[in-house]
């Protein structure tokens, strides 16, 4: 009663390589961090709530030196293919790894700036460069 007849499987896997084809990078790309996430164990950027406590992992898209109340602080977009987190380290000009492109793992808890979520100086974890 279970068993899925082999002709649907054949045109399930055709119709996912057709979507896969006719996708462009940046949903392919999306569609990986969000699966990446979900094979963490964390939880969506997209599904945080406000003053949620969380760990959430993605690909830095953005890193920059933004001043907060003349305090230096470093900027970073975290991104995980269903939304983005800004993730702020206080007090802060650099830190070693902390580039576009890297991936990391973040916790903390979340909270809304001007309509957008913020990870202020999370526990964070380098991910490797590359395929793991």
């Amino acid at each position: 009663m279970g068993a899925v007849p082999r002709s649907e499987k054949s045109a399930g896997r055709l119709r996912r390589m057709l979507d896969r084809l006719s996708s462009s990078q940046e949903d392919l790309e999306s569609e990986e961090l969000r699966e990446d996430a979900e094979t963490a164990g964390c939880t969506r950027i997209g599904d945080c709530q406000d003053r949620q406590v969380v760990t959430v992992t993605g690909t830095l898209r953005t890193v920059t030196l933004r001043p907060r109340a003349g305090v230096p602080a470093l900027e970073a977009e975290l991104f995980d293919g269903s939304a983005a987190l800004d993730v702020v380290w206080l007090g802060r000009r650099s830190i070693v790894g902390i580039e576009p492109g890297r991936r990391l793992i973040a916790s903390g808890r979340i909270s809304l700036s001007r309509g957008r979520r913020v990870l202020f100086n999370p526990k964070y974890e380098l991910r490797p460069l590359g395929r793991e």
